[in-house]
């Protein structure tokens, strides 16, 4: 029990940035941007909220930094596929290739620091029932909030006009602008919260997880923050699911390891990668499903006509 316990403790530990980033990617494919500089805005998140963190001994500031950190990396991509109309894959790969050698610069200071543990909630009586205390009601503060985020999206997605609003330009970007929608207005402040979230996701990586800064530890997070999206096929409650399925495989291969599993740990590290592949080889084999959940405009320039 007390191993078991410990596993999924770590699993949701492990899954956590990659929900907030792929929340955050999830509302700006919506809108039919596709950003794949998620990587980039993660690994800028976590250099500058553990910069943050770091310098004011405010785990809270090292977050709220962060998030505008990754926004102010997403508005550089907004406003080169959404006002320039640059292709839209090619400037999200650069961004994550700037990404990469912008957070090494800015990090050479910090490598070899460390942040205080961040506390957990802590319910007497309850946090110490077996299995169930730790695992929900004895995580940090960040988890409830990634799961929030998941719950606000799902509701602003499905409930409210502008959340429809923003789903039909994602469907026909065109119609939209007939019937007086601000296409690129709205587009933007999606692409603006998906790098918050992504920089939040960052973020957790270096303040809570780790916590501290070493060059590149998003890791390919964020490609799997990307994968997740295509895995829930556009919809918050199965990224929940994949998130935490994912998070699993990143944390097993650890477990594995400790309890000296016959098998090369080259392997089991590559175990997470391998199952997003594997994840999407498998949900492609169903491209009817993909195009029917897919928004019809992903990834498809706007040209404002009078």
């Amino acid at each position: 029990m007390h191993e078991l316990t410990a596993i999924l403790v770590s699993m949701v530990l492990s899954a956590t940035p990659l929900l907030l980033a792929a929340s955050g990617e999830l509302v700006t494919e919506k809108s039919g941007v596709l950003n794949l500089g998620v990587e980039g805005m993660m690994v800028v998140g976590a250099v500058v909220g553990f910069g943050v963190a770091f310098g004011t001994d405010s785990a809270i500031a090292g977050f709220a930094v962060a998030a505008i950190a990754g926004a102010l990396m997403a508005a550089l991509f907004a406003v080169l596929t959404l006002i320039f109309l640059a292709n839209q894959v090619a400037t999200g790969l650069a961004l994550t290739i700037f990404g990469l050698g912008l957070s090494a610069l800015m990090g050479k200071a910090y490598i070899g620091k460390t942040l205080p543990p961040v506390p957990h909630l802590h319910i007497p009586g309850i946090s110490d029932i077996p299995l169930v205390g730790p695992l929900i009601f004895g995580e940090n503060a960040m988890v409830y909030v990634s799961v929030a985020f998941v719950i606000a999206i799902a509701w602003y997605l499905s409930r409210t006009r502008s959340g429809l609003v923003l789903r039909s330009i994602g469907e026909n970007h065109d119609a939209a602008h007939a019937l007086g929608y601000p296409v690129r207005r709205i587009r933007f402040l999606a692409v603006l919260f998906g790098g918050a979230m992504s920089g939040l996701g960052g973020a957790y990586l270096s303040i809570v997880y780790t916590p501290l800064w070493t060059e590149g530890m998003t890791a390919g997070r964020g490609w799997i923050a990307l994968a997740l999206v295509v895995f829930s096929t556009w919809k918050p409650w199965r990224l929940l699911f994949g998130a935490y399925l994912f998070g699993f495989f990143s944390i097993a291969q650890l477990h594995a390891q400790g309890f000296a599993v016959p098998i090369a740990p080259e392997f089991l590290s590559m175990l997470p990668y391998l199952a997003t592949i594997l994840v999407l080889v498998i949900i492609s084999r169903d491209a009817k499903r993909i195009r029917l959940n897919a928004p019809a405009a992903l990834g498809k320039a706007f040209r404002a006509t009078a």
